[in-house]
């Protein structure tokens, strides 16, 4: 019992920041169809930069406080990163929305290369590890009765499922109460009469990849948080795995997006901690297959509608 404990706080430790990937991936193609494969890239870019503001504050500065480190971090890989997304959009994105539905895709495959070895490039290949920034002993046992089990909570995994849990409540407030909220349900909806109706559709667009890459920048952090490794490959695993729990969720819904991350999370950890690490990307990818086969939009997403 304490190793399945265990083994399932783990997975939606794992399972949250794949969630807050998704999220950028499901507003994207809510909006504009269209998948955006640099995601991923974006937040591996993400966590290098929060690792880089994590050093300035702890070396060169000398603060040795976690939340002012923790706050400097979010606060400069979100507006970086939000930034970085606004350009990769305007220059790589817009200029193709009316091309065939293909060149998006390939835009976005040529921008995740470049991001990649950018960083290649600019920090070596080498893994880049980062201070503990919780003390390794920092953990909450759980324990029950003489002869009970314990199980560890670590604090760190406690603030990595909050932090996704507020999020989400955030932004499913802007996308549903704000005028930016609605703004993008109409484009989704109808983008030339949203432009019709007054809605500034590029504004909107370019509002929502800077939205996503601030999730992407969070999840850096939080992936930094867990690991305390970084390296300019693992933006592309971790892509891949939010875009399949976006999938599995159900493309375009943001709870979705988290309960497919969460699925994803637990599948994983399981299949690894009881049969073999080797193949938990098969038991993952596996899951998706059987969940679309009986339900193609996903867990929580709406039934295409063909319009005549």
């Amino acid at each position: 019992m304490e190793y399945f404990l265990q083994q399932l706080i783990n997975g939606i430790t794992l399972g949250s920041i794949y969630g807050l990937i998704a999220i950028g991936y499901t507003m994207v193609f809510g909006i504009i169809g269209m998948v955006n494969f640099s995601h991923g890239d974006v937040f591996m870019v993400s966590a290098f930069i929060a690792l880089i503001a994590f050093l300035v504050v702890t070396t060169w500065l000398g603060i040795s406080s976690i939340a002012i480190a923790l706050i400097v971090m979010l606060v400069v890989g979100m507006t970086l990163t939000g930034l970085w997304s606004w350009v990769i959009e305007k220059l790589a994105y817009r200029p193709l929305r009316g091309s065939f539905r293909l060149a998006p895709l390939i835009s976005a495959i040529g921008v995740s290369l470049v991001l990649s070895n950018f960083i290649q490039i600019v920090q070596d290949p080498r893994n880049k590890p980062i201070p503990p920034m919780f003390d390794p002993s920092a953990v909450i046992p759980i324990t029950t009765g003489e002869n009970g089990f314990a199980v560890v909570l670590a604090y760190k995994q406690i603030v990595i499922v909050l932090v996704t849990a507020v999020l989400l409540g955030i932004f499913w407030y802007i996308v549903q109460k704000t005028s930016l909220g609605r703004a993008q349900r109409a484009c989704e909806q109808d983008r030339k009469m949203a432009a019709l109706l007054g809605i500034n559709v590029d504004r909107t667009i370019s509002a929502t990849f800077v939205m996503g890459a601030g999730l992407a920048a969070v999840a850096g952090v939080m992936y930094l948080m867990q690991y305390g490794v970084i390296s300019y490959q693992d933006g592309f695993i971790p892509g891949v795995k939010a875009f399949t729990a976006a999938v599995l969720g159900g493309i375009g819904s943001l709870p979705g997006a988290v309960i497919g991350g969460l699925l994803i999370g637990l599948i994983e950890t399981f299949f690894s901690g009881y049969f073999s690490l080797a193949y938990k990307d098969v038991a993952a990818f596996s899951i998706l297959a059987i969940v679309l086969i009986f339900m193609p939009q996903g867990l929580l997403g709406r039934p295409e509608v063909e319009k005549v």
